[in-house]
């Protein structure tokens, strides 16, 4: 299996999955709010319906509040990859 193509430096790729639209463009939103985002890319996400949205984020550009959390938290070693995920 091919391994994805990683964004550039200072960005991520976001992916939200939500049964409901509306509750997927509001986490965009919140994102958006606290970093700088390219616009989302929508697509179906499932036989059962929902919305799956694709968004890259500037991690370089970011908004307070969020600046000092990020400053204060710590990521950890422990985190682990979802079996959904690559």
């Amino acid at each position: 299996m091919k391994s994805p193509e990683l964004p550039s430096a200072g960005h991520a790729e976001v992916r939200i999955v939500a049964a409901d639209p509306e509750a997927a463009r509001h986490v965009a939103e919140i994102l958006r709010g606290c970093f700088a985002t390219t616009e989302a890319r929508s697509y179906p996400a499932g036989a059962d319906g929902g919305t799956r949205l694709q968004l890259t984020v500037d991690t370089t550009r970011i908004a307070e509040p969020v600046r000092s959390w990020l400053l204060t938290s710590q990521s950890s070693r422990d985190d682990h990859t979802q079996t959904d995920e690559i």
